[in-house]
């Protein structure tokens, strides 16, 4: 796959070298990079475009408890066996506890993760521009949870 998305960034870069290094779509950079012969339209496996569809329809859907909470219905568990990756959905009313307990810290890896690259890419940016004041991230969500939670909500979280 690492090779795959290597050459999906060549195309990205060249695409961008040759339209003025200005914010584009993925979609563009793909019908150019088509047109240009480097890459390929992939033919698709039926099944797993569902079954990517139906991952993208499970994580979307919500409902709203008694305490009139909106709440994610269906959670993820990614694991992997024998080398294989799988994503096990579960619903989280019915869900075994030990399920929800992976999802869960799951879910707040990716947060942790992406708030790691996120510190890296303002401190990266900033370098490129020290002739400007450098931006600023905080990373204390606490305020932010706060303000955003609906009063029907529960503050204990």
């Amino acid at each position: 796959m690492a090779r795959y998305n290597e050459q999906l960034q060549k195309v990205w870069h060249q695409y961008e070298a040759q339209n003025g290094f200005v914010p584009s779509t993925t979609r563009e950079a793909v019908a150019w990079g088509v047109s240009q012969g480097m890459i390929q339209l992939p033919e698709l496996d039926r099944f797993a475009k569902l079954a990517e569809d139906m991952a993208t329809a499970l994580r979307e859907e919500y409902a709203t408890d008694e305490q009139g909470r909106r709440y994610r219905v269906n959670h993820a568990v990614r694991v992997s066996k024998a080398g294989v990756q799988y994503t096990f959905w579960a619903i989280m009313k019915d869900a075994p506890r030990d399920h929800m307990q992976k999802a869960f810290i799951q879910r707040r890896e990716q947060i942790v993760g992406d708030c790691v690259q996120l510190s890296i890419d303002v401190a990266a940016y900033n370098d490129f521009n020290k002739g400007e004041a450098p931006i600023q991230m905080i990373f204390d969500f606490r305020d932010d949870i706060e303000e955003r939670r609906p009063e029907s909500c529960d503050k204990a979280a």
